[in-house]
């Protein structure tokens, strides 16, 4: 996996008012926002801290979908179906099948001999950021990925009709099917964010949850009150770009999530379930009441519309008080 080159007509702001950003990512909407922000400022701006509330242990391997997603984002091998690398086979898949194996989630090739290296890593006892660093290193990948905690955290979903999942278990073996009853992060009461993620909000000049799954993505690093608490007291602006655009959701569950969290479909629904003791903007398509608004298009459906929502989510962070 080779280093990421910047797309034609785009150019990193060298000039720019901030020397640190921070991105919270998880799921697609995230990656593809912290992408924009190395496309804009340059990737050894960027800290991306991402999501491991997915990971799930399968095959021999450990899976972080999150974080490797945002890795996969930032070093543009992201597979065209928007997870896994691109081009990647799937023999090792194709095998198990053959020998009677249920393969529920399918990982590619190459994503699984990463997945399997990081089982190795941690199991040297090395934590999950070492273990990402090690990986992303040998990717040559310039922007830091950090998981949100080197402790154990895992999003559990109970529908109606399937009772209690793991977050995988709901998303594939289930297909996001169900009535969701109650959401869980097993582990965030006792969890605690790594130090490195701690000195990355401390250091930081913006800080912008990306238009990720406030429920399910966000908030698993939120639950955690080390982190949030270290965001709450930040001294750099905290904003939040919405997931949602013209009044629907781009990609995944969150409909069903809002839905349950009892909040609107809305820019106000997100800005809601964050609170305001720990936002001091939106980023969306929608004002929202009460708390300061940006208004734009935030589709990012190509590259240079990543780097504009980017940019100006930055520079909407920067003329905020705090």
């Amino acid at each position: 996996m080779s280093a990421a080159r910047e797309p034609a007509g785009i150019e990193q702001d060298a000039g720019a008012r901030v020397e640190s950003v921070v991105v919270l990512a998880g799921g697609t909407g995230g990656a593809k926002l912290a992408r924009g922000m190395t496309q804009a400022y340059g990737p050894e701006r960027v800290t991306v801290i991402a999501n491991t509330g997915d990971d799930i242990e399968i095959y021999g391997a450990y899976v972080s979908p999150d974080p490797d997603l945002v890795s996969f984002w930032l070093a543009d091998t992201i597979d065209e179906r928007g997870w896994g690398l691109r081009g990647d086979t799937f023999a090792v898949m194709d095998a198990l099948r053959a020998l009677g194996v249920e393969v529920w989630f399918n990982l590619g090739d190459r994503d699984l001999a990463w997945c399997i290296e990081r089982a190795r890593i941690l199991a040297d006892g090395r934590s999950q950021t070492e273990a990402l660093a090690r990986l992303n290193g040998a990717a040559r990948l310039p922007a830091r990925v950090l998981p949100m905690s080197d402790d154990p955290v895992r999003t559990w979903v109970r529908t109606a009709e399937a009772g209690w999942r793991s977050f995988q278990e709901y998303m594939i073996r289930e297909r996001a099917s169900g009535t969701i009853e109650a959401v869980e992060y097993r582990g965030a009461e006792v969890a605690q964010p790594s130090p490195a993620v701690l000195e990355a909000i401390e250091h930081a000049g913006a800080i912008v949850l990306g238009p990720s799954n406030p429920v399910a993505s966000i908030g698993p690093m939120l639950a955690i009150g080390g982190l949030r608490s270290a965001l709450v007291e930040a001294a750099a602006p905290v904003v939040a770009v919405s997931p949602i655009v013209a009044g629907q959701i781009v990609k995944g569950p969150t409909a069903a999530f809002m839905e349950h969290a009892g909040q609107p479909l809305s820019a106000a629904g997100v800005a809601a379930l964050y609170g305001s003791d720990l936002l001091d903007g939106v980023v969306a398509d929608e004002p929202v009441e009460g708390v300061a608004s940006l208004l734009i298009d935030t589709l990012m459906s190509d590259a240079l519309e990543r780097a504009a929502v980017a940019r100006a989510s930055v520079e909407f962070a920067l003329s905020l008080p705090r």
